[in-house]
């Protein structure tokens, strides 16, 4: 479900009008998540750390109405619920896209979380998701320690999804740390509202 925002009595008109003209609206901002906790909880009841911190960023991000807010055909919506399109990685080396809908019961979305990224991993091709606009766009690299992150884009299509990133987790003195970096469409969200996605990731990530 998706509610229209009558864009003439926006608190954003402004900000819409003005970013909607730009060939790039998105910004990036990099930020390190302590995730000391979250890994021990992860880890003492045997769960998957990357799907333990993907839940915590997607329940995060639907709890920020801006988060939820979308373009469609020169309108604004503001989705009820946004979903998660995360890459997967392949045992070749390669990733594909996938499609998981968020659930506020943590059990269930780890089930189907595992089903879907089973199922891509040994898929064939770049499997679009299947979601349409109420989407997160993420994506990991376990590899790399980064301090920021740009996203390739094709700026003949409409695109109006938050893009979140998730790198190298580092331990240092006890304390474990995981860049995140975070892309958003300035026409719907400020460095106000990606400040306040940090703040309730590392409070969910804190337990």
């Amino acid at each position: 479900m998706k509610t229209p925002i009558d864009i003439t009595t926006w608190v954003r008109k402004d900000h819409y009008e003005f970013f909607t003209q730009f060939t790039e609206p998105f910004f990036g901002i990099t930020a390190s998540i302590d995730c000391t906790v979250a890994y021990q909880h992860a880890k003492d009841h045997k769960l998957s750390f990357y799907l333990y911190y993907l839940y915590r960023a997607l329940k995060a991000a639907n709890g920020i109405e801006n988060f939820r807010y979308r373009i469609v055909d020169k309108k604004v919506y503001m989705y009820d619920v946004v979903n998660a399109s995360p890459t997967v990685n392949r045992p070749d080396n390669t990733f594909g896209f996938s499609y998981m809908d968020f659930n506020e019961d943590e059990a269930l979305f780890y089930e189907h979380a595992k089903q879907v990224i089973e199922k891509v991993k040994y898929e064939k091709g770049l499997v679009p998701a299947v979601a349409g606009e109420n989407v997160i766009h993420f994506s990991a690299l376990p590899w790399i320690d980064f301090t920021s992150v740009s996203h390739a884009r094709s700026f003949t299509f409409p695109d109006s999804c938050p893009k979140i990133s998730f790198g190298k987790m580092t331990e240092e003195n006890g304390k474990r740390k995981m860049p995140v970096s975070v892309h958003v469409h300035h026409a719907l969200a400020d460095g106000y509202h990606v400040g306040l996605f940090y703040n309730k990731f590392q409070e969910l990530m804190n337990g």
